[in-house]
């Protein structure tokens, strides 16, 4: 059977491999190699893909799908928040990169009309290069990112009025009126949907499709909610990327939108590659050979203009310097959604073939650039910070308070299964004040526990983009609570893999794992097995009234001989754990100094901790500092945790002097 598009693919991904693996290894970015690919296997370089159009069509589904994961990570609350952002930072810059090109191609003898036209094509910037390379870098939620993200949907819901304007300035029709306005009542209809669809529509739907624990059907759901969407717009004359973006903002009002953008993440990484080579294909290689200086003039010029036009617009949104600045270059590039527009010039007459020909070579460079753009704005950003501009410009403006975004959980636990373990560990963690999340695959569950205020998420926690969503790269301990032995293990390499300094916790209902699970990088593994018989042994000796003192002594030899001989040696020098083990009678544990205790205002060297007690303090911690080792001058305060060191009798009397004086004793 012959399968001319398979064989192009298969072609295409050959290359493309070997492409990224020389980029990787001289350091440059993943799209310059897609771009290059694409030149390689185009119609103007070796013309190995004979299906370019059929490319074509997987390309948009990259983009399609590009635009869905951005939405599922914002709510339609985050969009109205940057609304000033997008309809006057977007309308300065489309006005100012329009006027500027128009000047430009004005004074190199473009006629009049088709200048302007130029003028709006050049104004376009891609979001899904933009946002491929903020995502990569985690830079989405930072006030840039989301500045460049208004800006980049503004600009594509504006294509719409461009397109309305070639028959105008063509000269082929003149009822602009009408047809703006047409667009404005699509607009309005297609938000209107979208908010109701939001509020009462998709969260059930996606909740009953949950409620089947069927992990097929909901990826099913997911992605027929964002291709039908997508095309729902493009009918309305809208672009398919906008119509992902909402149907991704349609998914992201439920509580399911971790897991639907976990199972939606490598479907869009393989299409989005497309999308960047296709770019690269419309590159007329010896175009830009035969007159490169020409060339590199018109990159130099778009770029200047575009990063001075973004810059400005931002900063007249009223955005700090910094932001504006990282903001202009990222957005300075030519977008694909231009090429579509320029199509439309040349059938309508207003561009001709060798102008559009001197467009695409520009457009396709500008994007090529755009990583190390986006690389060299923050040291570009402190660059300009140095010299003496207007302190205005150097603070943050006044819609910085707006644009401020809650800070992402830092140094949190996480717990991986809501079960009896897990819940417990929870309670116990919003009693100390812990900031911590959990995630769990019991949809009931999580609605339950979402309406009491925990902060749980539903999900799958073995796909990585979840642990990421959940903050474990950040999270200083994982608590793995989950009765599956399989996705016990694959968690635990996944969280060690994502940050392989935070402390991992897991439970296990078998001993014999514990070795398996502690070679994964799980730092305490509490078998199930073990601590149901220590329980049972601990309440037999309890009935025959066997002394608490020998039946503590017996528990711990029964755990010291089952754990220890899975310990590993450490690889650093000794710490207190390690003298705890050498020390068997001595006890390592915390004292929590209540308001107006003995201890609270007293230094340490005043204090009968050491002297009538006994218990020595090693480390003392005081909110997020620890004072280790503190001196005798050391004044403690109250609501510290100090880390003591004794006999267990003499810790328990030394307690007393911690804890708050009782009522009327």
């Amino acid at each position: 059977m012959h399968a001319p598009l398979l064989a192009d693919l298969v072609t295409l991904l050959v290359v493309s491999i070997g492409v990224l693996y020389v980029s990787h290894r001289v350091k440059l970015p993943p799209i310059v190699g897609f771009l290059v690919s694409g030149m390689l296997l185009g119609p103007h370089g070796l013309g190995l893909v004979r299906e370019a159009d059929q490319v074509q069509q997987l390309a948009e589904i990259g983009v399609v799908l590009l635009l869905f994961t951005i939405g599922l990570e914002f709510s339609l609350a985050d969009l109205l928040r940057m609304r000033r952002a997008a309809l006057v930072g977007g309308s300065v810059q489309i006005v100012a990169v329009t006027l500027a090109v128009y000047g430009a191609l004005i004074g190199m003898g473009v006629p009049s009309n088709g200048a302007l036209f130029m003028g709006m094509t050049a104004s376009l910037s891609s979001t899904a290069v933009v946002l491929r390379l903020l995502q990569q870098s985690a830079q989405v939620d930072a006030p840039h990112g989301r500045m460049s993200l208004a800006m980049l949907v503004y600009q594509d819901l504006m294509i719409v009025p461009m397109m309305l304007l070639i028959p105008v300035l063509a000269g082929t029709s003149g009822g602009l009126v009408s047809a703006f306005g047409g667009f404005l009542a699509q607009v309005a209809l297609i938000l209107v949907l979208v908010t109701l669809l939001a509020r009462f529509v998709v969260p059930q739907l996606l909740d009953r499709v949950i409620h089947t624990r069927s992990r097929d059907l909901f990826l099913l759901t997911v992605l027929t909610l964002c291709l039908s969407i997508a095309w729902l717009a493009s009918l309305a004359g809208l672009s398919l990327a906008l119509g992902a973006f909402l149907a991704g903002l349609l998914v992201s009002e439920s509580e399911y939108s971790h897991q639907a953008l976990a199972d939606i993440l490598p479907f869009r990484d393989v299409f989005a590659s497309f999308f960047f080579i296709s770019i690269g294909m419309l590159l007329d290689l010896q175009l830009a050979a035969g007159q490169p200086f020409f060339l590199l003039a018109l990159v130099v010029g778009a770029l200047a203009i575009k990063v001075v036009a973004g810059t400005v617009a931002v900063l007249v949104v009223g955005s700090p310097l910094r932001t504006a600045i990282i903001t202009g270059m990222a957005t300075s590039h030519v977008g694909e959604f231009s090429f579509v527009l320029a199509g439309a010039g040349i059938a309508a007459g207003l561009v001709n073939d060798s102008n559009y020909q001197w467009f695409v070579a520009t457009a396709v460079a500008t994007i090529g650039l755009t990583p190390f753009m986006v690389g060299a704005a923050p040291r570009m950003a402190s660059l300009l910070h140095r010299l003496p501009l207007p302190e205005r410009l150097q603070s943050r403006g006044r819609v910085g308070q707006a644009e401020r975004t809650s800070k992402p959980l830092e140094n949190h636990l996480v717990v991986i299964g809501y079960g009896v373990n897990g819940r417990n560990v929870c309670r116990a963690a919003s009693v100390a004040g812990i900031p911590h999340v959990a995630v769990d695959m019991n949809p009931a569950l999580v609605t339950a526990e979402r309406a009491r205020g925990v902060p749980i998420h539903y999900g799958d926690a073995t796909r990585e983009a979840l642990l990421e969503h959940l903050g474990v790269p950040r999270a200083r301990a994982v608590v793995i609570a989950l009765s599956d032995a399989a996705a016990t293990r694959q968690v635990t390499s996944l969280v060690r893999a994502l940050n392989p300094t935070c402390s991992i916790v897991a439970r296990t209902r078998y001993v014999r794992e514990v070795e398996a699970l502690r070679a994964l990088g799980a730092d305490s593994v509490v078998p199930e097995e073990l601590e149901t018989s220590v329980e049972i042994v601990s309440r037999v000796l309890t009935g025959y009234l066997v002394p608490r003192t020998e039946i503590d002594a017996f528990v711990s030899e029964i755990r010291a001989g089952n754990y220890e001989m899975w310990r590993s040696p450490a690889a650093t020098g000794p710490n207190l754990l390690d003298l705890k083990r050498t020390l068997t009678d001595v006890e390592i544990t915390t004292l929590r100094v209540e308001p107006g205790s003995k201890l609270a205002g007293q230094r340490l060297m005043d204090s009968d901790l050491r002297r009538i007690y006994g218990v020595s303090v090693v480390a003392i911690r005081r909110n997020e500092d620890l004072v280790p080792n503190p001196r005798g001058e050391e004044r403690v305060q109250a609501g510290d945790l100090l880390v003591v060191l004794g006999l267990g009798e003499e810790i328990a009397a030394a307690g007393a002097l911690a804890a708050a004086p009782k009522v009327g004793g």
